[in-house]
């Protein structure tokens, strides 16, 4: 199995008046878009942004929906490719895609302004989402008392 790693994307806004994360009625699935920066030496800047349609079903779309990302936060991810199949107007048109395994938060947000030459945080970080049961980008797994 082809797997894909990306690290560092943000979620890209919505198409036209669309939110930037789409679920289905009952949140069994989600579909956005993620861009990455990567370089380009004939490129503005060197540099360049590329795009990736990203699906998630399941538990991992549920997941999503508590995590309350939006356009423009950052977050790693993995999945494997797939492609996306349809016809239109008698034309078969495909579109690559990648189906999601993990997603975990990078960076979301404007960094806190620190005030004796700390290292600032990022604002998520230090501000999870209000409500019960909301996801706050750490789980532990296993014994907190960890060797390491």
């Amino acid at each position: 199995m082809v797997k894909t790693i990306i690290t560092g994307a943000v979620i890209s806004k919505g198409y036209g008046n669309q939110p930037a994360i789409r679920f289905s009625e009952n949140n069994s699935c989600a579909r956005f878009k993620v861009g990455c920066k990567v370089f380009d030496k004939k490129a503005e800047n060197n540099t360049r942004w590329i795009n990736f349609t990203i699906k998630a079903f399941g538990p991992l779309a549920e997941r999503i929906s508590k995590m309350g990302l939006k356009e423009g936060s950052y977050v790693n991810l993995s999945g494997r490719p797939d492609e996306d199949v349809w016809n239109e107007d008698g034309t078969t048109k495909r579109q690559p895609v990648i189906i999601l395994d993990e997603i975990e938060y990078c960076f979301a947000g404007e960094k806190k302004q620190s005030t004796q030459g700390e290292s600032s945080i990022p604002a998520a970080a230090a501000d999870p989402p209000a409500g019960s049961g909301a996801f706050t980008g750490y789980e532990l797994v296993g014994d907190d008392d960890l060797p390491f």
